[in-house]
């Protein structure tokens, strides 16, 4: 027993180095290459590490006033597309969390089929209509564009949440007389809080990434930190330590945004603790 015991906890150590391996090789060494570019002040083979180092690039890109612009409206339209995401979602994750498993996975398959098709793909078909809706060029344009690729991760994942509910916990709220959107008010949406404030973490650094359908239905009057970047890189040629220092600017909140769902939402994904009755036993039929 002892050893088997032993042999379990090898292959468990061994996993672990693994994967904290490929994520070093997947995420630290990209990193590491994209910081060396950015403070380098040239850089030539077979030279492992820059021949010297400098911080005028980072002073070149922080002194430029469309950078903090182009930050400010990707902020302002990522809570702009994050709260309605949120709000849209509740009603069809519920309703889908409640359907038998192989109806539940037929909707499933509809609602993430925006997620399957290419971005540009949607962009352009948008693009015809929202410019017959003269919503072309403008900020309502990309939050609507943006929804439709938003709107399926919140979904997907308010439904898994609302599946791992205790259902005596709703049993009960029923049966003490709440409806269906006190239920959901007053019990489901305060023990999946977390998985709801994970989805919006993700709908946010989502929304701060995307690219296709702002520049598409957006570019040039309006301009986020992606499509900022496409400007700087455009031209005859790409300039590295430039590409590096747009790329990490780019980069950092959505790094900081999944350090902080890692950190505050992590058990979103596990099954509540206790049955529930706590957070009944609060509910005022009459609120």
């Amino acid at each position: 027993m002892s050893a088997r015991r032993e042999r379990a906890s090898l292959r468990r150590t061994l996993l672990s180095i693994g994967l904290y391996t490929q994520l070093a090789l997947v995420l630290g060494v990209p990193l590491l290459l994209m910081v060396l570019w950015s403070v380098s002040d040239g850089w030539f083979p077979p030279g492992v590490l820059p021949q010297d180092y400098t911080g005028a690039h980072w002073r070149q890109a922080l002194s430029d006033p469309l950078l903090g612009h182009a930050l400010l409206s990707s902020m302002a339209i990522a809570v702009l597309v994050t709260v309605p995401s949120a709000v849209l979602a509740i009603p069809p994750a519920w309703v889908m969390s409640r359907m038998a498993p192989r109806t539940r996975h037929i909707f499933e398959w509809l609602i993430l089929t925006p997620l399957i098709v290419p971005g540009i793909v949607i962009a352009t078909t948008l693009g015809k209509l929202l410019l017959l809706a003269h919503l072309s060029y403008t900020w309502a344009g990309v939050v609507l564009a943006q929804l439709i690729g938003t709107l399926p991760l919140m979904i997907r994942i308010l439904c898994a949440s609302f599946m791992r509910l205790p259902d005596d916990a709703i049993a009960a709220a029923r049966t003490l007389g709440a409806n269906a959107y006190q239920a959901i008010w007053h019990i489901a949406l305060p023990l999946a809080r977390k998985a709801l404030f994970a989805g919006c973490l993700v709908v946010f650094a989502s929304s701060l990434e995307e690219f296709d359908k702002t520049f598409v239905i957006g570019a040039p009057n309006v301009q986020t930190l992606p499509v900022l970047l496409y400007f700087r890189l455009d031209g005859a040629g790409i300039v590295f330590p430039v590409a590096a220092v747009s790329s990490l600017i780019l980069t950092l909140p959505g790094l900081l945004i999944f350090i902080m769902a890692a950190r505050a939402a992590g058990i979103a994904g596990q099954r509540p603790q206790g049955n529930g009755i706590d957070t009944v036993s609060h509910f005022d039929i009459g609120s």
